[in-house]
């Protein structure tokens, strides 16, 4: 593995672990009033793009950051569909 994979595997991970605290609130208490929908839509179209763009270049930190990123906020803007 290289030095960029390490670097980009980290990063994905991080930025995955940053939505958790998010998605575990939502789904414990179930309230998303003060959440952008359009903000939360933007960043899941970004991600997917992102993802795609992985897939494009074979680049596999690419793909698994964007994919754990893009079902975290899809949850999260479900929820906000569901509970306002």
């Amino acid at each position: 593995m290289s030095i960029a994979d390490i670097i980009g595997f980290t990063a994905a991970v991080i930025c995955s672990v940053s939505m958790t605290p998010q998605v575990i609130k939502i789904y414990r208490t179930k309230k998303t009033q003060d959440l952008s929908l359009g903000a939360f839509s933007v960043l899941a179209t970004g991600l997917f793009l992102w993802f795609v763009y992985g897939l494009l270049i074979h680049s596999i930190p690419v793909i698994a950051g964007n994919a754990i990123g893009a079902s975290f906020t899809l949850y999260i803007i479900i929820m906000k569909i569901r509970h306002g």
